[in-house]
């Protein structure tokens, strides 16, 4: 139900496991693209892409469900979010999706996370994905989740929370904590993606779908006030 944690999917390749990939929704009737690339005749485009292409997904094709049942997207309980749900674009039916994403040159999709997720701090759109892209990719570190906290300086503060691997908490030779995760994420994101906290909790707190529960871990976050933080908390402690 959310994009494929790439740390995940470079563990599983790298085990020898053929990994597909899917996109799609109820609304789509399940996947209707599979490794980037659509089905034969779904229709993927990008609406008000920015500089790095990326904006919000459009769903086109047969694929595609009439409307929602009682409340149809013309209809304001239809449209619970500006901008989202089902519309006509000349001839084509079209579903404007709640997710953000960008086309290769090639014609895949990359899905990059939900519209709502993204982070503006000072003025910069961060894409949580990326960062906790890069998070992953410090050694000894398994999991993480970055979000968004309002901050007087820059509007929103991008800061994270991690699960690190095994032996590498307290009391271990290899420890890891909050400072040393900021400072190895600096070296990889620049000034405005680099996280200013790093909570490392034990687990990372999940919703009944099992998708990462983004506001707990916000709450989590938004309760902790030093930069450095090197005790594990528990979801919810």
């Amino acid at each position: 139900g959310a994009a494929a944690d790439p740390a995940l999917l470079a563990r599983a390749r790298g085990a020898g496991v053929t990994v597909v990939t899917t996109y799609g929704m109820s609304e789509t009737g399940g996947g209707c693209v599979y490794n980037g690339r659509p089905l034969e005749g779904v229709e993927i485009a990008i609406q008000a892409p920015d500089a790095e292409g990326a904006g919000r997904i459009l769903i086109s094709g047969p694929v595609l469900a009439e409307d929602y049942l009682d409340t149809p997207s013309h209809s304001p309980a239809g449209r619970p979010n500006a901008g989202e749900g089902f519309h006509r674009s000349g001839t084509r039916h079209v579903l404007a999706t709640s997710d953000r994403g960008r086309l290769h040159p090639d014609g895949r999709l990359e899905v990059l996370g939900r519209l709502d997720d993204v982070i503006i701090t000072g003025g910069v759109k961060v894409e949580p994905r990326h960062v906790e892209e890069a998070l992953t990719g410090i050694d000894g570190v398994a999991e993480a989740c970055v979000v968004g906290l309002p901050d007087a300086q820059w509007g929103s503060a991008v800061v994270a929370a991690v699960v690190l691997e095994t032996g590498r908490g307290p009391g271990s030779p290899k420890r890891l904590d909050g400072a040393a995760l900021r400072e190895a994420a600096r070296a990889r994101l620049d000034g405005a993606h680099a996280p200013k906290r790093v909570l490392i909790l034990e687990a990372l707190p999940l919703r009944p779908s099992g998708k990462v529960d983004r506001r707990e871990v916000a709450r989590l976050l938004a309760a902790t006030t030093t930069d450095v933080t090197s005790e594990l908390s528990t979801p919810g402690s």
